[in-house]
């Protein structure tokens, strides 16, 4: 294009039109070998769809126009409705389609909980907001299943791959989703400090009275609630429309205005005598709704994961395109040293978020059990933490492109620290690591099985075992807590690690343990060792000829 006064050049195109999951391999080779290989077609269709440019399209509008709540009519009259822009509607109709929100429970087979995880961290790469109703609909499954008449009324309509928005009595929809509801103002993480109350109706029921500061996805058809009833802390089911066919009053009281993740509701709400359904025992409420968290927990690494991987992606197209003091920035030595150490740290972080989905499809193996439980945790932790700095650095690779919000990156970096916060914040996250360690002492014991299967194969990462072994051995309770998020750290560097030693290419499993373990590193990207194979890095982060 020419202007007046100048002709814009060196600029890069978009990226767009490309295959998602075909240019990557990493993602590609991780889906192999944990069991999901019969989903390489339909996960190549999807790449190619989310790959498009009307799909990028559809994630920026979707943000742009956030939802408005709608609380009540031109007469006064409740509402507590919500509108969402097209854009929102067609992207939840796709995630329906690919049953990204029940796949493992409505097709179970082996490797299910991989192939899903794939298409999540493939379809988070277009848009994270929509990935919140996806993700709790996804988690609440097994604790409904338990319930004879949740299972029954409810999980048939559930199963459809079908998208209703329509605000109608569940019995009226052609498909549903769940949503969650513990946080409330005074407690935050400490669930036990929850005020909302309930009690028994007379009718098999429960009545809720109190608030959540933090109500995800207001327009779901029914959430899991926390709230204090005679036998302690418990979970109900609370639909938005009553048995009777009236509205529940759950009366949403406004919209979260969030630094990120605009275009996904949350709120705030109040139960004034809302109607619920007792789920799992009174005074569990905790351990059943925490049950749904560890499926949420998976999807915050799988939706970092994702967002990494995105960002690496639009700033290795940027520097193939780009040129500056006369060369491509892909070709500069300092900048090919960047993209190699993110490209670094997205393979890792692939490779960790593959591995945790396979356990969560070995559901009666003892070990498997157990390394999910630890590791659910511990990558949720790292992995969000890294991903907020790589969505930065990547960021950075646009210039002042990158900061406006013209371009992807500017949502991306948005869009990152969330994961990180809800579904425990990483406090919380390295305590229950500890918690895990502390349950059951076969639980160590698996994880050193799991990481036993790479030694000998680099020195760093055999001193860092040694290292972290030791650690683990530690029976100060106050000296473990202090330094949880060290532990924790050290826990999942070993395990990529252990990974990219036994299935990656040796150069990039050689660099990782080089600069992560190995004291090679300045800890920020870009300072790897000359010795690394940079060509190797750069080839394998974006293959889209």
């Amino acid at each position: 294009m020419t202007w007046p006064t100048h002709e814009v050049t060196n600029q890069a195109p978009p990226l767009q039109d490309y295959n998602l999951f075909t240019a990557d391999p990493a993602l590609r080779e991780a889906l192999v070998r944990a069991g999901g290989a019969w989903a390489q077609e339909q996960l190549t269709r999807q790449g190619a769809e989310l790959g498009a440019a009307a799909s990028y399209e559809q994630g920026r509008l979707a943000n742009q126009n956030a939802p408005v709540l709608h609380a009540f009519d031109a007469r006064g009259f409740r509402r507590d409705q919500i509108e969402f822009h097209p854009a929102w509607h067609a992207l939840m109709s796709d995630i329906a389609r690919r049953g990204l929100h029940t796949g493992p429970w409505a097709q179970p087979q082996p490797g299910a909980h991989v192939a899903r995880a794939a298409g999540f961290i493939l379809q988070t790469q277009i848009e994270a907001g929509s990935m919140c109703p996806t993700t709790m609909t996804y988690g609440a499954i097994p604790a409904m299943s338990r319930d004879a008449l949740l299972a029954r009324d409810w999980l048939p309509t559930l199963m459809r791959p079908e998208y209703d928005p329509r605000d109608l009595p569940f019995v009226q929809k052609r498909g549903g989703l769940i949503g969650m509801g513990m946080t409330e103002k005074q407690g935050g993480s400490d669930l036990r400090a929850n005020t909302t109350r309930a009690e028994p109706d007379g009718a098999g029921g429960w009545r809720l009275t109190g608030h959540k500061w933090f109500f995800s996805a207001p327009q779901c058809d029914a959430h899991l609630v926390l709230a204090q009833a005679p036998g302690g802390l418990s979970c109900f089911f609370v639909p938005r429309w009553a048995p009777d066919g009236s509205k529940n009053p759950v009366l949403i009281q406004r919209l979260k205005d969030k630094l990120g993740n605009r275009s996904n509701a949350s709120s705030e709400v109040e139960f004034q005598g809302a109607w619920g359904h007792l789920l799992g025992e009174e005074g569990r409420g905790v351990p059943t709704i925490l049950e749904m968290g560890t499926y949420t927990r998976l999807d915050c690494v799988l939706g970092t994961t994702g967002l990494m991987r995105q960002a690496l992606s639009q700033a290795v197209h940027y520097a193939r395109h780009r040129r500056a003091f006369g060369a491509a920035l892909i070709d500069q030595p300092l900048m090919r040293n960047v993209l190699a150490d993110m490209a670094l740290e997205v393979e890792a972080a692939i490779a960790l978020a593959l591995r945790l989905a396979q356990a969560f499809d070995s559901q009666h193996d003892e070990a498997q059990l157990l390394l999910r439980r630890l590791l659910t945790p511990a990558g949720k932790f790292r992995i969000c933490k890294r991903g907020a700095e790589l969505a930065a650095e990547a960021m950075e690779v646009l210039g002042g492109n990158g900061y406006v919000e013209d371009d992807v990156q500017a949502r991306i970096y948005r869009e990152m620290p969330v994961n990180s916060i809800w579904e425990g914040s990483g406090n919380v996250m390295c305590l229950d690591v500890l918690r895990a360690l502390g349950k059951n002492p076969r639980t160590a014991d698996a994880l050193m099985a799991e990481l036993a299967m790479a030694q000998g194969r680099n020195a760093h990462f055999d001193a860092h075992l040694q290292r972290f072994s030791a650690g683990l051995r530690d029976s100060d309770t106050d000296a473990l807590q202090s330094r949880a998020r060290a532990l924790t750290h050290d826990l999942v560097l070993a395990l990529q690690a252990a990974l990219l030693l036994r299935h990656s290419p040796e150069p990039i499993a050689q660099a990782f343990c080089a600069s992560r373990l190995g004291g090679e590193w300045g800890g920020g990207f870009g300072t790897l060792s000359k010795a690394t194979d940079f060509d190797l890095l750069l080839s394998r982060a974006l293959q889209t000829a």
